[in-house]
């Protein structure tokens, strides 16, 4: 019997979930500080993007690509940050996060750098409902 795909329970803990994308589940950070979208694709097992057969890594570029667009086209952001780590969470996801210059850890990398920062709830919806509307998810 093949393995059942699920969401790691820290994601899980630490997003909000936007929709389901062809091959993956969006996400929002929960933290406020940084206008920040992760990818999950939806495959059981999958570490590194090496895991996915060729047509799952095109469909993850081409997702990272439109959820980039999306992004930077809702926030006007100064650059893009797209990282698959996974130090932490070994489950396989693409972290695209919004940075400004004068953010709170310009110009260094976000993780560590300040205590997350919890949404205001209108906040969060507007986001959400931003995000939902740009990829065709609401």
């Amino acid at each position: 019997m093949p393995a059942t795909w699920s969401l790691h329970p820290q994601l899980d803990a630490d997003t909000v979930c936007i929709g389901d994308l062809p091959l993956s589940r969006l996400l929002l950070s929960k933290d406020a500080n940084y206008p920040w979208l992760i990818l999950v694709p939806r495959r059981a097992n999958a570490v590194e993007i090496i895991d996915l057969d060729r047509d799952d890594r095109a469909g993850l570029m081409t997702e990272i690509g439109q959820v980039s667009e999306t992004l930077k086209g809702t926030t006007d952001c100064d650059k893009l940050n797209v990282a698959a780590l996974g130090n932490q969470v070994p489950q396989l996801h693409v972290h695209v996060i919004a940075r400004r210059k004068g953010d709170a850890a310009w110009p260094r990398p976000v993780w560590g750098a300040v205590p997350a920062r919890d949404y205001d709830a209108a906040e969060l919806e507007a986001f959400v409902d931003a995000i939902r509307r740009e990829t065709g998810l609401g």
